[in-house]
């Protein structure tokens, strides 16, 4: 039988070194630190006790040769042969392993399993060296970039909703000596133009910055022309562009549809890489490698733009929220994603803590306190006062941005049938049905419903948190879709799966309702963040939810849904899928057709 010693620093290196892995390269989550340092100790406790019989048996050999202590040696030089044979053995599933040599002529395996070489110093140290270099890749992923880039320093300045009329413009600036910071912009000239003869038109200014706002202040451009290209500056040496949207129910001039981005889902440096910045976004990268071609007119971000609580929460106070928020601005990679694309965002559960189902308790309060400075400051108009979810028309299609996580009922222990079971609360629900039932501008044929979480029941792993566990609430929704006036489209757009997945939700079989009222959901995430190894994703006969797509792969997912102009009686839009910087999908989709008379009259033409 082995040694004690040998068997647990065998078994604790192996544990240490694939939990380290997967912690590191697959799911950063909040679990695994702690394994890690346990078994590191376990490991650290049991190798010098294991080293330490072998050197004390090596030590009395020579005098002793045919002693106790000198058949330690070979003992302990068995066993050790011993482990590496059973393991593999068992890796390779078969006894048919022929018998290995000495250990101490197989420095490999005493690399690989963790265990103290029987002879040579250099390559003990070695073994111990790379449970010591993962223990350090964690610790500098959990703590790295929250101690050393608290980004206190960050100076930027971002375009957030941009209307036919005017654009919101987001500016930091935490030196002093910066201020007063002035903001000015113009319109750039068709081509051939000289921009000298264009005039600088102030914006706006401040003349004082403080904590209170996380040094923050937000700027409204109004009395812009639609579709019109303008570029702004502020006196802090910050600078950008931005294409006002053309009139409603319009594309604009010289393309014929409309481009915008949506994914969700953040964190920096992951998977980790010792080599990159602590700061560094993998999945922006990929994004900015397609936005010349896309030329899309906003980014839709369906929440978790930060992990407080990944991989390790370290605080629940408003500087612990500012900080996370402060670190993505400040990421090297971020200006290349945001120089020129507004970004249009709504809250989930990462940005306030994992599922969250609390309302406005703690530590809500504290969240919302960055939400509302970087982000809701500049999203297009709130549906009401203090209200938490948006709606605004972009060309030929209309939006309406939920908020699923401050209104919602608790996840338990009510039933998801439950009448008194609610994501959006009362009001919110009545104005999303209202949204849903108003006759849209002329020229408008979309409808796209924003929600941060999936509306399909077919993720099965952590669905107590999306519209699965509120059924009820879900099937008003649904029916007040599929009521939807003839010749208009309702998509849902979410995220927070970390996979991608296309699912149609048809009317069912013999109601009212005609097939071509069928709404559609994209969900896609993660933008910069790990995807699940295991599949979550399926669809069940008698759901009614059949599968359109399901790409589960990929760090780095995003849409460009393209919203096709036209005066024609149908609306066409296309959604194209990009994983890891390439386009590996698209899927079009038409409304409906506009036929008096009743569901059946509409299919026949639909098809």
């Amino acid at each position: 039988m082995a040694p004690l010693a040998l068997v647990v620093t065998v078994s604790s290196s192996i544990a240490l070194r694939l939990i380290a892995y997967v912690f590191l390269r697959w799911i950063p989550g909040h679990h695994a630190p702690p394994l890690v340092f346990l078994f590191a100790c376990l490991y650290a406790i049991f190798f010098a006790v294991h080293r330490s019989q072998r050197t004390r048996a090596a030590a009395v050999a020579p005098t002793s040769p045919s002693s106790s202590n000198g058949q330690l040696i070979d003992t302990l030089a068995k066993e050790t042969d011993n482990v590496i044979q059973k393991g593999l053995q068992k890796a390779v599933g078969s006894n048919e392993i022929t018998p290995v040599q000495d250990a101490k002529q197989w420095p490999g395996w005493a690399l690989l399993w963790g265990f103290p070489h029987p002879t040579s110093f250099w390559w003990t140290l070695s073994t111990a060296g790379i449970n010591a270099v993962l223990c350090l890749c964690v610790l500098d992923l959990v703590y790295r970039a929250r101690i050393m880039y608290p980004s206190h320093e960050v100076s930027f300045a971002r375009v957030g909703h941009v209307s036919d009329t005017s654009a919101n413009l987001l500016i930091r600036e935490p030196n002093p000596n910066q201020l007063p910071v002035f903001v000015s912009y113009r319109s750039l000239p068709d081509s051939g133009k000289s921009l000298v003869d264009v005039p600088w038109k102030a914006a706006g200014k401040t003349y004082w910055l403080s904590n209170e706002t996380d040094y923050t202040f937000t700027i409204t451009m109004d009395g812009l022309q639609p579709t019109s290209r303008y570029q702004f500056a502020v006196s802090n040496n910050q600078s950008g562009h931005f294409n006002t949207a053309p009139r409603q129910g319009q594309v604009a001039s010289g393309t014929d549809k409309l481009t915008f981005l949506t994914s969700s889902c953040i964190k920096p440096r992951f998977p980790y890489s010792p080599l990159s910045h602590p700061l560094s976004m993998p999945g922006f990268r990929h994004l900015a490698s397609w936005l010349p071609s896309l030329k899309a007119s906003f980014m839709l971000f369906l929440g978790d733009f930060i992990y407080v609580d990944v991989p390790r929460r370290l605080g629940s106070d408003p500087e612990t929220y500012r900080r996370e928020y402060r670190q993505v601005y400040n990421s090297p990679d971020w200006p290349s994603v945001s120089k020129d694309l507004p970004w249009i965002h709504v809250l989930d559960d990462h940005e306030i803590a994992n599922d969250w189902d609390g309302n406005t308790t703690a530590p809500y309060p504290a969240a919302a306190d960055p939400w509302r400075l970087y982000h809701t400051s500049v999203n297009p108009p709130s549906v009401g006062p203090g209200a938490s979810y948006f709606q605004f028309v972009h060309g030929p299609a209309s939006f309406f941005l939920m908020d699923t996580r401050r209104y919602r009922s608790p996840s338990q222990p009510l039933f998801a049938n439950s009448s008194e079971k609610s994501m959006l609360g009362s009001e919110q629900l009545a104005h999303l049905l209202s949204f849903l039932s108003r006759r849209e501008p002329e020229g408008v044929k979309w409808k796209f419903v924003i929600s941060s979480i999936p509306f399909t029941r077919n993720w099965r792993f952590g669905s107590t948190d999306t519209w699965a566990n509120y059924l009820h609430e879900r099937q008003i929704i649904l029916e007040a879709m599929w009521s939807v006036s003839p010749g208009t489209g309702i998509v849902v757009l979410s995220g927070d799966r970390h996979e991608f997945a296309a699912t149609a939700f048809p009317p069912p079989e013999g109601s009212k309702w005609p097939v071509s009222a069928t709404v559609h959901e994209f969900s896609t995430s993660p933008l910069s963040m790990f995807y699940l190894p295991f599949r979550t994703y399926e669809e069940r006969d008698g759901e009614g939810e059949p599968c359109v797509k399901y790409v589960p792969d990929g760090n780095s997912k995003f849409g460009a849904v393209e919203v096709m102009g036209g005066k024609g009686e149908q609306g066409v839009m296309r959604f194209r899928l990009f994983v890891d910087g390439e386009e590996v999908w698209d899927h079009v989709l038409t409304t409906g057709p506009v036929v008096v008379g009743g569901g059946r009259g509409r299919d026949a033409v639909w098809g």
